[in-house]
């Protein structure tokens, strides 16, 4: 799978597919990939899923989150070549084609289980709308400069009514993305936590707060209804929120397997990524 408006993207899928066929490594092209290329032998996504052993994505982060949900609920192992900025979720970079044909071939890698959020929005006319996340789901402003007014509820007991720009609920994949930008906590991949974290609260005691994953929080528009309010998803499925609507938010059942190249670690991301020289 590609990001076929990347500026390498041609180049890239040309190149990834030469290397794991140099080594006798079957390639099957999703529908995009194939069109750059010219190839007439193409798959949708859930094909792609069923008859693929290792899912290779070409982008950055973006790209990655974007194939998680055309992928659906697979449990093969998704691989991140980074033609991107970022990419704390992928697995290597374009420089790197050999040696991650070469860790396939010989199985030298490992995948990294991760915890994906399931959000229902429950509208006020009885209508019901279900997402997955690998990183985040957000309830924010919209097209105003206005604060918005909303209340959070773990496990049903109220924990605060905000005064904001808006809320996040991040998994540990997602506490890299708009938590950390937000001022949210860096978690562990392996933590078994979701973060809830204010956007530009209008009471600086207002923190983030690190919750068991086995929580249901709830997010609740609140206001006179004139504050217009926006819900994404990583990003996208943006949803716009009226008065009487929530938001339930628990882990998911499903889950989703990036693969990792042997002696690459989290920690070693944190440093190359965010330019620590401690």
């Amino acid at each position: 799978m590609v990001n076929e408006r990347k500026a390498d993207a041609r180049a890239a899928v040309s190149a990834l597919r030469d290397v794991l066929r140099s080594r006798g490594i079957e390639v099957l092209l999703h529908h995009p990939a194939a069109s750059l290329i010219s190839s007439t032998d193409s798959f949708d996504a859930s094909e792609l899923a069923a008859q693929s052993d290792v899912i290779a994505v070409l982008g950055g982060d973006g790209t990655m989150l974007s194939a998680m949900e055309k992928l659906g609920s697979t449990d093969k192992p998704v691989a991140g070549i980074n033609i991107g900025t970022l990419g704390f979720l992928t697995s290597c970079t374009e420089n790197e084609l050999e040696l991650f044909a070469d860790a396939l071939l010989s199985g030298d890698y490992r995948t990294s289980e991760r915890t994906l959020l399931q959000s229902v929005i429950l509208h006020a006319d009885g209508t019901r709308q279900e997402f997955a996340a690998l990183n985040e789901v957000v309830l924010a402003r919209g097209q105003t400069g206005k604060l918005v007014s909303l209340s959070a509820r773990i496990n049903g007991e109220i924990l605060n009514h905000y005064r904001a720009d808006g809320l996040i609920v991040t998994t540990p994949t997602g506490s890299t993305a708009y938590n950390l930008s937000a001022g949210g906590p860096l978690i562990s991949p392996d933590a078994r936590v979701f973060v809830i974290t204010p956007i530009c609260p209008h009471s600086l005691s207002y923190r983030s707060l690190v919750i068991d994953d086995a929580s249901e929080v709830e997010i609740i528009p609140e206001g006179s209804g004139d504050e217009p309010m926006f819900f994404t998803v990583d990003g996208r499925d943006i949803v716009q929120m009226f008065a009487g609507s929530r938001i339930q938010v628990k882990k998911s059942s499903r889950s989703f397997h990036l693969l990792r190249l042997k002696n690459r670690s989290f920690y070693e991301a944190l440093r190359q990524k965010l330019g620590w020289r401690g």
